[in-house]
C-alpha cells in the first residue's frame, strides 16, 4: 500500500523553526458516516507505516472493516519530512528538533483536515507509537476516547536517555559522520549503532534461552545481523533526528503545562489500556505502574514475555495474541 502524502505550510515547531512539512501516511478500512470509527496508529522509531500491519487484520481487534485505521509516520523516519529527504535550508544535520508535541500538532491536522473529523475511537501505538499515544490524550484530552501504549511510556526515564545517548555516540564516532555533513553513509558508525542496539531491543534470557531461534535467527551474531537489516537502511542524521524526538518525551513539556508532568497526566480523561512488557529494557514495567498512578482511567495490563522490546513489536505471537484480546476487552468485543 502507498503513502499517502499531507502538506502542512509554514509549520512553526515547538523550538521556533518554521518550515514546510510532509507528513505520509497510511489508511486501512473507512471512515463511517458518522465519523467516529477513526483509530489512529502513529509508527515507532526506524519503523514505517507497513510495519504496523502486525496488529491490523479482519477478526483482529483493528478489523478494517469496521475501523478507519490511519497510520502517520514519525518525522524523521525517512518518509515523512526528515534530514533526509527535506531541501536546504532544512536539510541533513540542519533540520530542526520534531518533539512529540510537533508531531501530534500536525497529525490532529491531518485527522481535522482530511478526515473531517474532531473524534478519534482510540490512539495506539508501540514503543514512540505509545509515546505518542500519552501525548495525544494530554495535548487534546477533549478528541480521544481511548487511548493503548504498548511497550512505551508517558514520559523519556533517566536510563531511557542514556541509551539515547550512546547510539547517537556510535555514529557521530565514525571519523566520516563529518558532524552530520556526510557524502557517503557512516557505515562503521551504522554497524556500532546496530550492534548496541541489539543487546537493548530484547531481555536476557531472549538470548540466554536462545529464543531468536523462533525468528529463524541461528545465533547472537544473527540477531546483529537482524539488528543491521532495520538500522543500515536509514540515513544516520534520520535516526539520530527519532531518537532526539524520543529524548524529549514528555506531555508535560510545553506551554499547555508548563512543564507539569503530572498536571498533563491528570488532564487526561481518555480511557487507557498501558501494556508493558515485564522484561522490556526500555520502558520498564515499574515506571509504568508509576504512571498509570497518575491517570484518571486506565488499566495496567503486562505483556509477560522473555522477548523483552520486541514482545511489544509483533515477534513474539504469544505476545500478539495477549496484545489483541486486551485491545478488544477495552473496546467490548
Amino acid at each position: 500500500m502507498a503513502d499517502q502524502l499531507f502538506k502542512i505550510d509554514n509549520f512553526v515547531t515547538q523550538g521556533g523553526q518554521v518550515l514546510d512539512l510532509v507528513l505520509a501516511y497510511q489508511v486501512h478500512g473507512q471512515l463511517n458516516t458518522a465519523r467516529d470509527n477513526l483509530i489512529l496508529y502513529p509508527t515507532y522509531y526506524a519503523g514505517r507505516s507497513e510495519h504496523n500491519a502486525y496488529l491490523i487484520g479482519e477478526d483482529m481487534a483493528l478489523d478494517p472493516r469496521k475501523y478507519c485505521i490511519v497510520i502517520p509516520n514519525l518525522f524523521g523516519n525517512g518518509v515523512s519530512s526528515s534530514p533526509s529527504n527535506t531541501p536546504q535550508p532544512w536539510a541533513a544535520s540542519d533540520f530542526p528538533s520534531m518533539s512529540y508535541y510537533d508531531n501530534v500538532a500536525c497529525q490532529c491536522r491531518l485527522v481535522r483536515e482530511q478526515f473531517d473529523t474532531d473524534r478519534i475511537h482510540t490512539v495506539i501505538g508501540f514503543s514512540m507509537g505509545a509515546m505518542q499515544a500519552y501525548q495525544w490524550v494530554a495535548q487534546y484530552p477533549a478528541m480521544v476516547e481511548r487511548f493503548i501504549a504498548i511497550c512505551g511510556s508517558a514520559r523519556t526515564s533517566g536510563h531511557n536517555k542514556l541509551f539515547l545517548d550512546s547510539i547517537i555516540a556510535t555514529l557521530k564516532a565514525d571519523g566520516t559522520f563529518n558532524g552530520g555533513n556526510y557524502t557517503s553513509p557512516p557505515l562503521r558508525g551504522l554497524e556500532a549503532f546496530s550492534t548496541v542496539y541489539a543487546g537493548w531491543f530484547a531481555s536476557q534470557k531472549f538470548y540466554t534461552k536462545q529464543l531468536y531461534r523462533g525468528m529463524g535467527i541461528d545465533s547472537t551474531a544473527g540477531v546483529v545481523e537482524f539488528a543491521k537489516s532495520v538500522f543500515m537502511q536509514h540515513d544516520a542524521n534520520d535516526l539520530i533526528a527519532m531518537a532526539e524526538t524520543w529524548r524529549a518525551g514528555d506531555p508535560g513539556a510545553n506551554t499547555l503545562y508548563g512543564g507539569d508532568f503530572a498536571g498533563a497526566m491528570g488532564s487526561i480523561r481518555a480511557k487507557g489500556l498501558v501494556m508493558p512488557c515485564d522484561t522490556d529494557l526500555y520502558f520498564r514495567l515499574s515506571d509504568n505502574e508509576e504512571e498509570v498512578a497518575l491517570l484518571n482511567d486506565a488499566r495496567l495490563a503486562p505483556i509477560r514475555s522473555d522477548f523483552g522490546h520486541l514482545a511489544g513489536g509483533g515477534m513474539d505471537g504469544e505476545a500478539t495474541r495477549f496484545i489483541d484480546s486486551e485491545i478488544k476487552m477495552l473496546f467490548d468485543y
